[in-house]
């Protein structure tokens, strides 16, 4: 049995949300609500929660902002919210879970679904260090899951990104390589406006670490790794309308 508690100023957002989980996801048991942040912290100390289901907007106050003023977090979020720009695109860094509202059920058992797996992972906690730094309108950390384990990442430091199926190699300014299981197409969506473009299907790169363009035989970057880049010919414009901004 999952314990949780539903933190949100909504009475009908609450007893929806606790509807939801009795039919869906009976695992769940709803031990306490809160309707604010005040009322939130005395909740989640009082019942030491597996699970929180934490609203983003409150009247004195964010979620995030609740999670600031706990020192060890040793449960899971499940953020609840309309639709928040700048709040989801934090989330999405931290690699951690939302809920539109109004939330479909297929989304809210995927969540938690996502729960178990998370808390078997003993470095969860990094998601929310990174969470707390992300939260400027252009985050600066991302949160790279990879079968080894969890990695929390300044998005300065990737100097590339390269595609292999399903996989994306992550390369980075100290020599490393992290490999996530996500495409580069999914990781392009979630760093586009963050100084990277994609010259080319299979790849994804840092502009900052573009050390020359060469127009001969159909065009390609150098890296100042040394990485030579191809620049596909559709691609050609729009990277060449970049660079030249530089």
């Amino acid at each position: 049995m999952i314990r949780a508690v539903i933190i949100d100023d909504e009475d009908a957002s609450r007893m929806t949300l606790k509807g939801l989980l009795a039919r869906y996801v009976p695992d769940v048991k709803v031990v306490a609500e809160g309707e604010d942040v005040e009322s939130g912290l005395a909740i989640i100390k009082q019942h030491t929660p597996d699970l929180v289901f934490l609203d983003i907007q409150m009247p004195d106050g964010s979620g995030f902002h609740l999670l600031e003023q706990i020192e060890d977090i040793d449960f899971n979020v499940i953020f609840t919210t309309a639709f928040d720009q700048y709040a989801i695109k934090a989330i999405k860094f931290s690699a951690l879970d939302y809920l539109l509202k109004p939330i479909v059920p297929d989304d809210l058992v995927k969540a938690v679904e996502k729960h178990t797996e998370r808390m078997a992972n003993p470095e969860f906690g990094k998601s929310y260090q990174a969470l707390l730094e992300n939260l400027a309108p252009e985050p600066r950390k991302i949160v790279l899951h990879t079968f080894e384990g969890m990695h929390v990442v300044d998005t300065g430091d990737i100097i590339r990104c390269q595609s292999d199926d399903c996989y994306t190699n992550f390369f980075l300014k100290d020599g490393k390589r992290i490999i996530v299981s996500k495409t580069l197409k999914e990781i392009d969506e979630q760093l586009k406006g963050k100084d990277f473009m994609r010259p080319h299907k299979s790849h994804l790169v840092n502009i900052n670490y573009i050390k020359t363009v060469v127009r001969n035989d159909g065009g390609y970057i150098v890296m100042k790794d040394g990485t030579e880049i191809p620049i596909s010919r559709r691609k050609k414009e729009l990277v060449m309308g970049i660079i030249n901004k530089l």
